[in-house]
């Protein structure tokens, strides 16, 4: 099997973990385990105390997990990455450099994002106890052109069909690169 990378990305709340566990389970299903990069997982795994949420850290911390999904990629792994990551140059810089790459975006109203609020981000952002903030204090960089953008504005029930639709399309648009 050919390296792959299936990149989702989005604001807190989005359902990119939410996805990305349940794409890893579609794919064992049919033979080809993944393995799942989550942004958050990452982040504690290396246990770097220097980085933070401020605009250079998580852009540090992005290029970390781009490098991370290309080593394990070039060793013939499908990998799922769910990452905020929302910055241009790591979007262009997947493109150049990561094998196999397909881009989904999931787009979630502000309210619905509000109303999620796995973390509870949103509530100690509004009540000034959270900062850098992407979306509140810092400015969303949305991927210019996704190979899937996703409304997620519905509820877990939604999920498997969403699932099964960025599989889909990764699968139609990489071919022989992913899983097959």
């Amino acid at each position: 099997m050919k390296p792959c990378v299936i990149w989702l990305t989005g604001l807190s709340g989005a359902g990119k973990s939410t996805i990305a566990a349940a794409l890893c389970d579609l794919f064992a299903e049919v033979g080809h385990p993944a393995i799942l990069l989550d942004g958050d997982a990452v982040r504690d795994a290396i246990g770097d105390e220097n980085c933070g949420h401020d605009p250079e850290s998580r852009l540090k911390n992005a290029y970390r997990i781009c490098r991370f999904a290309r080593m394990l990629a070039e060793q013939g792994f499908p990998v799922i990455v769910a990452t905020m990551s929302l910055y241009h140059e790591i979007h262009d810089w997947n493109r150049k450099n990561l094998p196999g790459y397909f881009e989904t975006y999931l787009d979630v109203s502000p309210e619905v994002l509000r109303k999620r609020d796995p973390k509870g981000l949103y509530r100690r952002a509004e009540q000034g106890r959270e900062t850098n903030m992407v979306g509140l204090h810092i400015v969303v960089q949305a991927p210019k052109a996704p190979h899937l953008r996703l409304t997620n504005n519905g509820d877990l029930s939604e999920v498997p069909k969403m699932v099964r639709r960025v599989f889909e399309a990764a699968l139609a648009a990489l071919g022989e690169s992913c899983g097959r």
